[in-house]
């Protein structure tokens, strides 16, 4: 981005001509010198507007035009201006934006802007969801505030990503009361803080500090609030890191589970949701196959209680802790490398409230035995994903900002799945939500390894815990099986 010409002043690019647009100008115009920028060239679809000014500036020409006009008016900054768009149209026009390496930033949508003004420091970068393309999840609202309302709900891990978003949603449909489960306090009071403040006197939520591997702690729980529904989303998750740590990953993610279940099966929880993931197919890591194993147990263990077990498998989520995003922008922000595992692995992805609408409706849908899965659109490159962030941060890739590939983590692969290949997809009336095909397991053989596994979990006898977990979940593979040499 070069200002020497500009004498440090940004030269910016307006899409939109409309109401927010006019603003976002008005604004540039009263503080021109302090924000170091003035309007330069306004773009709009509308072509009856080209030629027209907009607070004496020209309207140059519709999206078409963009990448020329840029060149030509030596652009270095886009704001795109526009509130009330699809989320495809969106897309369409900030990917001929990101081709141009001017810094891109983004106005609102329409369902930020609340008192219907935007002011410039509400102007933000693009974010990469803003590239996704995908139309928000619609709920059901009316059949969730059924389900939810006056409901006592525990969620598991309400303090992370997930299970904050969970919280979050819950607070809207008026529950009896929330209770926060987590064994970290401070993610926990956050949340709790948050919610407290937004809905004062009208919700009783509730922090409990605990470690889902204490059957004891979560017994004494249960008894003294008796939850109807539980949303389980505590869960080591981080694939890497588990790799080096696989007792660690079994007495989380698996017995923690199992304790959960066991509980929530004697104090008679009508429903049970486990926040699964699309690493649980074909999992070639510990923490995929743990996921695949809590899953196994939840649709063994919905046959032999009057408590309705299901899981819900979706893919990467955007701005999570430990998600590639937040790492590619600090990467840029000190100057690169962007740190790129392999030059052809892809991901799905969707944002936090996409994954939590999938979890509300999803769990209001269950009858018992499901794994839902959501239709996440296509998959993402990571590679591409990197160029993009860079594009968007005003920067060349492989110029101003390198890419380094790394080569793939210890348990990672190429293509993450859906669904495995033997469990089929039905249809489920939300357009986006399918359910895999029920699975019965070998009950027996199922209980007798688990006990073996437990075993050596605690034992800390770290060798046997992949030979096992290959008996139990029979999808377990190696990397190297589903990825070649790389």
């Amino acid at each position: 981005m070069d200002m020497s010409n500009n004498y440090g002043i940004f030269k910016v690019m307006i899409i939109g001509a409309g109401e927010a647009a006019q603003m976002v100008i008005n604004e540039i115009n009263r503080n021109s010198k302090k924000l170091r920028r003035e309007v330069t060239a306004i773009i709009d679809d509308d072509k009856t507007l080209v030629g027209k000014l907009v607070y004496n500036h020209e309207v140059m020409g519709t999206s078409e035009d963009i990448i020329n006009i840029c060149e030509r008016e030596n652009i270095d900054e886009i704001i795109f201006s526009i509130a009330n768009i699809s989320s495809t149209r969106k897309k369409e026009i900030l990917d001929i934006c990101r081709t141009t390496n001017c810094h891109t930033r983004t106005i609102p949508s329409i369902s930020e802007i609340i008192d219907g003004k935007v002011e410039f420091k509400n102007i933000r970068d693009v974010e990469i969801d803003d590239l996704l393309g995908r139309e928000p999840v619609e709920l059901d609202m009316e059949k969730i505030n059924g389900y939810v309302k006056d409901k006592v709900i525990l969620v598991t891990g309400g303090g992370g990503t997930i299970g904050s978003e969970i919280c979050r949603q819950i607070s809207k449909y008026c529950p009896q009361k929330l209770i926060i489960l987590d064994f970290f306090e401070g993610n926990a009071y956050s949340i709790q803080q948050e919610l407290k403040m937004k809905y004062s006197k009208s919700l009783d939520v509730e922090v409990i500090i605990a470690s889902i591997r204490e059957e004891k702690r979560l017994d004494v729980i249960f008894n003294k609030y008796r939850p109807e529904i539980v949303f389980h989303a505590a869960a080591h998750k981080h694939v890497p890191l588990m790799e080096y740590n696989k007792t660690e990953a079994v007495k989380n993610n698996v017995f923690g589970t199992l304790n959960l279940i066991k509980v929530s099966d004697k104090y008679r929880v009508k429903r049970f949701v486990l926040i699964s993931s699309d690493k649980a197919v074909n999992p070639t890591n510990i923490m995929g196959a743990t996921k695949r194993l809590s899953e196994m147990l939840v649709q063994t263990y919905n046959d032999l209680s009057s408590t309705e077990f299901v899981a819900v498998r979706f893919g990467n989520v955007l701005g999570s802790s430990g998600s590639v995003v937040p790492l590619f922008k600090k990467q840029i922000a000190a100057g690169g490398p962007v740190t790129v595992t392999h030059k052809e692995i892809i991901r799905y992805f969707m944002t936090i409230p996409e994954a939590v609408a999938l979890v509300m409706e999803a769990s209001r849908m269950a009858k018992g035995g499901e794994i839902f899965v959501l239709d996440m659109g296509e998959p993402v490159k990571i590679d591409d994903l990197a160029r993009n962030i860079i594009r968007l941060s005003g920067f060349e890739p492989d110029k101003d900002i390198k890419i380094e590939y790394t080569g793939l983590r210890p348990g990672e692969k190429l293509f993450e799945e859906l669904l495995m290949a033997e469990e089929g997809l039905k249809d489920t009336e939300h357009q986006k939500i399918f359910i895999g095909r029920p699975q019965t397991f070998n009950k027996d053989e199922l209980f007798f390894l688990m006990d073996k596994l437990k075993e050596v979990a605690t034992n800390e006898v770290e060798e046997e815990v992949d030979p096992l977990m290959r008996k139990i979940v029979e999808t377990y593979i190696k990397p190297e099986d589903v990825n070649g040499i790389i």
